[in-house]
C-alpha cells in the first residue's frame, strides 16, 4: 500500500506538468487580448505596447512557455494582468470559499444520495424507488444554472426564506480568517450571528451542486445495492434469521459502498468543475467565478493555475478513494 501511494504522489508533477502545457497553449490560442481589455477601449498603441511588454506577452509564444514552466518549477504561478497581483495570493484569497461550498455539497451526496439509493433498492418497485429515479433523471436532466436561477426565483424573490447570493449578509462583518471558511470560522470564533448568516447563504448554491451531481450517486448505489442483495450470502444471511435491517445496512449496504466511493472520488473533482457556473450565478467569490472573470478577462495565469488546482484535487481524490477501497474490503490489494 505504501508503495502505490508513493507511486501515485510521483505521478502528480507529471500531471500538473501535462495540465499546464495542454491549458498553456489552449489559452493562448484563444482571440483576444488581456492587456487591452485591461487598458480599455480608449487606450493607445503606445500603452497597449508597454504594457504588453512588461507583461512579456510580446516574446514568442514558445519563449513565453519557456519562462513560464521555469517560474512554475519555482512555485510561481505567476501574476494576474488584470488583479496585478500573484496568483497564489488570488487563489488563497478564492480557495477557501470553493471548498466550503464544495464541502456542503459533499456531505448531501454521501448522506442523502447513499441513504436514498440504498433505500430504493430495498424498497424496489414502491413510490420511494420511483422517487429516487425520478430525481436522478431530473438531476442529471437539470442544468446547473437554470437550477441555480429558479432556486433564486422561488426562495429568494417570490419567498424572501433564504438569501439570493454572496457569503454574507452586507451589514455583517466577516469572521475572524482561521480557515478562510465561513461556517467554520464563525464556529471556532463563537460568533453565532454569523455562523447562522453564512449558513443560510450557503444552502441554494450548496443545493444547486450537490442536486445536479446527486443523481449520479443515488444511481449507482441503487444498482449495487440491487446487485448484492441477489447474492447468495445474503440469502444466507437470512436464512439464518438476522434482521433486515443488519442484513441490509450492514451486510448488503457495506459490500455496495466500494460503488459509491468510486462514484463520490471522481464526482469531487466534477464538484470543482461545476462550482464556476454555480458560483458564477450566486455570485459565490471562490475560484470558480474567479476563473470565470480570469476568462472573460482572458487573464491567462489565473485559468491555468485554477485548472491546474482542479487537476490536483481530482487525482488526490482518486487516490484516497482508491486508498478506501482496501479499507472498506480487506480482500483488496494493490
Amino acid at each position: 500500500m505504501k508503495v502505490y501511494i508513493l507511486k501515485r504522489l510521483l505521478m502528480l508533477p507529471l500531471v500538473i506538468l501535462m495540465v499546464a502545457t495542454l491549458v498553456f497553449f489552449l489559452t493562448h490560442s484563444v482571440p483576444g487580448s488581456a492587456v487591452r481589455i485591461l487598458l480599455g477601449p480608449h487606450a493607445g498603441e503606445a500603452q497597449i505596447e508597454k504594457a504588453t511588454k512588461e507583461f512579456g506577452l510580446d516574446k514568442p509564444l514558445v519563449v513565453q512557455y519557456g519562462m513560464y514552466m521555469k517560474r512554475l518549477f519555482h512555485g510561481d504561478l505567476g501574476t494576474s494582468i488584470v488583479s496585478r497581483r500573484p496568483v497564489v495570493r488570488d487563489l488563497m484569497t478564492f480557495f477557501p470559499a470553493t471548498i466550503e461550498l464544495s464541502l456542503a455539497a459533499m456531505v448531501m451526496l454521501v448522506v442523502v444520495g447513499i441513504s436514498l439509493g440504498a433505500v430504493s433498492a430495498i424498497h424496489r418497485s414502491s413510490l420511494l424507488d420511483m422517487f429516487a429515479r425520478g430525481l436522478a433523471v431530473g438531476g442529471v436532466a437539470m442544468p446547473q444554472f437554470w437550477l441555480g436561477l429558479m432556486f433564486i426565483l422561488v426562495f429568494f424573490y417570490w419567498s424572501g426564506w433564504l438569501p439570493g447570493g454572496g457569503r454574507l449578509d452586507l451589514t455583517l462583518d466577516p469572521p475572524t480568517t482561521i480557515t478562510g471558511m465561513y461556517v467554520l470560522d464563525s464556529l471556532l470564533t463563537g460568533n453565532w450571528k454569523t455562523l447562522w448568516d453564512s449558513i443560510l447563504h450557503l444552502i441554494l448554491p450548496a443545493l444547486t451542486l450537490g442536486l445536479t451531481n446527486l443523481s449520479t450517486t443515488t444511481a449507482m448505489v441503487r444498482s449495487s445495492m440491487l446487485q448484492t442483495l441477489s447474492q447468495d450470502y445474503i440469502t444466507m444471511a437470512r436464512a439464518y434469521g438476522f434482521s433486515d435491517t443488519k442484513v441490509h445496512y450492514v451486510y448488503a449496504l457495506k459490500n455496495s459502498m466500494i460503488t459509491a466511493v468510486t462514484v463520490i472520488g471522481m464526482t469531487s473533482g466534477h464538484l470543482l468543475g461545476g462550482a464556476v457556473l454555480v458560483e458564477t450565478v450566486f455570485d459565490w467569490p471562490g475560484i470558480g467565478l474567479f476563473a470565470a472573470q480570469s476568462i472573460l478577462n482572458v487573464d491567462y495565469a489565473p485559468i491555468i493555475a485554477v485548472t491546474m488546482l482542479v487537476a490536483v484535487t481530482y487525482a488526490v481524490m482518486n487516490l484516497v478513494a482508491d486508498i478506501l477501497y482496501a479499507v472498506l474490503d480487506p480482500r483488496i490489494h494493490f
